[in-house]
């Protein structure tokens, strides 16, 4: 290859922020790395997106036991992907929750996943010979499904494609607080790679309705209070008309990925350039944009040799 993507290239460790965006509801963010959150029930707690590794998920745990001694009997992910997944045997939680359909990719492309992320990411991967395998479920479900910590009910939604197919959100009814995973990000890129460009901006939609007063996104910030919150939600949406636009009109023109590589980068950079992961995700985000565009409906799984020639087409 030319250069190293940009991850590669990546190895400074992040600042830890450990804030509280709603009664017993905490999210462990490290500027633009993937975010945990963190649900205290009556008897228990929720852990939602487990980290890339055993011992970044110790970090959490960490701040966990900070604020509580009750036993972490969840985790509950928003997704598939290893930067999210690979860490839940830390938590030593008896039940890992994950939507059907992020199941089934787990299956079809899991360990291709990665394979692949590895690759790219190695900062995120600090102690990876201590992850056991893939990260399977003990409980999935397709739309819908309430769990009880006590008293205190968490709702796990499916609320359409978005970062990926099987995109899973959680609800705190009682203090109106969202856990988004990767669908709305904070001043961090979104990574589109597995994404679903034309139906993510109504799942985007569906999330502002429910009027809330706090999320805690996939990466960036903790965000408290309807301001920030729609915010976040425009500024997400944003990026995702940025990006699919100008690719499009290219790979519908018959213009090559270089082509639509170039004219996301004009009218993304003076925009964007500045947010976390924003050079890792480009590549990806124009590939699968150009994918999409001419109709591939599903994301064709990555791979590290995909990732490279990929690469390679983009710096003729």
């Amino acid at each position: 290859m030319a250069k190293q993507f940009a991850s590669a290239g990546d190895l400074a460790e992040k600042t830890i922020s450990f804030t509280e965006v709603g009664k017993d509801l905490w999210a462990f963010t490290a500027e633009g790395d993937p975010n945990t959150g963190v649900i205290i029930g009556d008897d228990s707690v929720m852990i939602v997106d487990a980290q890339a590794t055993p011992r970044l998920a110790g970090k959490v745990i960490e701040k966990v036991r900070s604020v509580t001694d009750k036993p972490i009997k969840y985790v509950t992910l928003t997704h598939y992907h290893a930067v999210r997944v690979l860490g839940a045997s830390a938590y030593d939680a008896s039940e890992i929750i994950m939507s059907e359909k992020a199941r089934s990719m787990v299956a079809e492309r899991g360990q291709e996943d990665w394979d692949s992320e590895f690759a790219r990411f190695p900062r995120l991967f600090q102690g990876h010979e201590s992850i056991p395998g893939l990260t399977w479920p003990t409980q999935t479900f397709n739309d819908r499904m309430t769990v009880y910590l006590g008293k205190r009910r968490i709702d796990l939604m499916f609320m359409g494609r978005a970062h990926t197919a099987g995109d899973i959100v959680a609800f705190v009814p009682d203090a109106n607080v969202m856990f988004t995973g990767d669908i709305v990000e904070y001043r961090s890129a979104c990574y589109c790679g597995d994404g679903h460009f034309h139906d993510w901006p109504g799942t985007l939609a569906r999330i502002r309705n429910w009027e809330l007063d706090a999320i805690a996104p996939g990466r960036g910030d903790a965000l408290v209070g309807t301001e920030a919150v729609n915010r976040a939600l425009d500024s997400t949406a944003d990026f995702l008309r940025s990006t699919y636009r100008p690719v499009a009109r290219v790979a519908l023109g018959g213009g090559s990925l270089k082509d639509a590589w170039d004219a996301c980068r004009a009218e993304c950079d003076p925009k964007f350039s500045d947010y976390a992961i924003y050079e890792h995700c480009l590549p990806f985000n124009v590939a699968r944009a150009y994918d999409e565009a001419l109709d591939i409906d599903t994301p064709r799984v990555w791979t590290a040799e995909r990732d490279r020639q990929m690469w390679e087409a983009l710096q003729g």
